[in-house]
């Protein structure tokens, strides 16, 4: 194969990034779009060794599992990949993904539970946070990037492997009130000429536009993220987002990022209106949730996941360890039952949010420690606290192999509960985890992010007598 071939190719499967794959000539071709049981003519746009991968160029005889997607961006977007096939082929996917995992990167012989899912539409606007970037479009562009009439904006969100924006202002994940805030900021910005920022030259003003909805009070906070110290007609900006969005809107603020790089949020913000923060309710808690706070998109399923974790932690009368534990939310949802919960978090914030959290909530048997988990499980070791049961929810490059040691070495505890958000580095951490003695007892797949790639799995792990 070539660069520009047309190809005939039937899909025989799908990637754990939602391309489909099939075979062509014996070599294996990556398709975005396909799905399981297309036929599909292909261009080809790269060539490597062992794989090629191409763009479909006509539909030559559909999987059953394809639908009509509802967006009109689904192709060009890089977030909902699952948009051309069913729910419940989506669900299939991912939890097979989750048990090849953990059968060919664990080596375990268990077969996942059934996965956890949202009822009724699973897909629409069930996010609780938006980042949406901002660009000048091609034709007002200028090398200072300056904005002239309203409607020149680009905001939505980024193509696959690329910064280029898609236009997209009523994402189908995203609540209403996020579609509603957009335009208020596009006028403020074209009133004011404000320049969005440019990666090139490092120079403009405005970077993204980063929004959050409580969804049980239905506070709404609005944020811009930006190059600088400070906005032009900063009142006028909140008087024009109280227009769009309403007296659901108690949070205006500036977050601050002069950095060169491709993280969203920098570490200081600022209020021009209202709160510094949000409020939420998660499976009983009151939770404050800032522009920096790590918290669940979507908060119907995180509250079934974390029933589950606290299912599998039988926390009663124990000693709960929670590793990145956040703003705290999973481990204060068990502190009712649990003799204490200790927490431990890098980011000074979030460490912030969990303690007031806390506060928040009347509760008095949790305390917080800013520190690396492996760190924080070393100090705690040192103070002799020997917890029953650890959770881990660790980002997507799982856990360190420190931190392993010391969970299945220091602490050695009865129960180990992990969330994770990626099944192959979880797979990895249990094989390491049964070397130290711990048996996988189940794994249970949940869809938090619907229409996209990305699944979480909740396992429990029990310790085995005499190790």
């Amino acid at each position: 194969m070539q660069k520009n071939d047309i190809v005939e190719l039937a899909v025989t499967g799908v990637t754990s990034e939602g391309n489909g794959v099939g075979r062509h000539e014996g070599m294996a071709v990556f398709v975005p779009g396909g799905a399981e049981g297309d036929l599909l003519q292909v261009r080809i746009v790269k060539v490597q060794k062992n794989l090629a991968y191409g763009r479909l160029e006509k539909l030559l005889r559909p999987s059953p599992d394809r639908v009509e997607p509802d967006c009109p961006v689904a192709r060009q977007c890089g977030g909902c990949v699952f948009r051309h096939i069913s729910p419940e082929a989506e669900r299939r996917i991912k939890w097979q993904r989750v048990a090849d995992a953990l059968r060919r990167i664990g080596g375990f012989s268990i077969e996942p539970q059934e996965l956890l899912f949202s009822q009724g539409d699973p897909r629409a606007g069930y996010r609780n946070k938006a980042q949406y970037p901002v660009g000048a479009t091609e034709v007002t562009a200028t090398p200072a990037a300056r904005l002239q009439p309203e409607g020149s904006l680009s905001i939505g969100f980024y193509a696959p492997r690329s910064h280029r924006i898609v236009d997209c202002r009523d994402c189908r994940l995203q609540p209403p009130e996020f579609a509603a805030a957009l335009p208020a900021v596009e006028r403020w910005a074209a009133e004011q000429a404000v320049a969005v920022y440019d990666e090139k030259t490092g120079g403009g003003l405005l970077r993204h536009i980063y929004l959050r909805k409580a969804f049980a009070t239905g506070q709404i906070m609005a944020a811009l993220v930006i190059n600088g110290d400070g906005v032009p007609a900063p009142q006028r900006l909140v008087e024009l987002l109280r227009q769009a969005v309403g007296e659901s809107l108690v949070s205006v603020q500036l977050n601050i990022n002069r950095d060169d790089t491709n993280v969203v949020l920098g570490k200081e913000c600022h209020v021009l209106y209202g709160a510094d923060a949000i409020e939420d309710r998660l499976c009983g808690l009151r939770v404050r949730v800032s522009p920096l706070s790590f918290y669940q998109v979507n908060r119907e399923m995180a509250e079934r996941l974390y029933d589950k974790a606290a299912e599998y932690a039988r926390p009663e009368g124990m000693v709960l360890l929670d590793l990145y534990c956040g703003a705290g939310t999973i481990g204060l949802s068990m502190a009712g039952k649990a003799r204490q919960v200790i927490g431990v978090e890098t980011v000074p914030q979030a460490v912030e949010d969990a303690r007031r959290n806390a506060r928040l909530n009347h509760i008095q048997n949790a305390r917080f420690i800013r520190a690396d988990a492996a760190e924080a499980a070393r100090r705690l070791a040192a103070e002799g606290v020997r917890p029953d049961v650890v959770l881990v929810d660790p980002p997507r490059k799982g856990c360190s192999l420190d931190l392993l040691r010391s969970i299945g070495r220091d602490f050695a505890p009865e129960r180990l509960v992990y969330v994770s958000c990626d099944p192959a580095t979880l797979a990895r951490d249990c094989k390491i985890l049964a070397g130290f003695g711990y048996v996988l007892q189940e794994a249970v797949p949940a869809d938090l992010f619907p229409g996209t790639a990305h699944v979480e799995t909740v396992c429990l792990m029990s310790r085995v007598d005499g190790k």
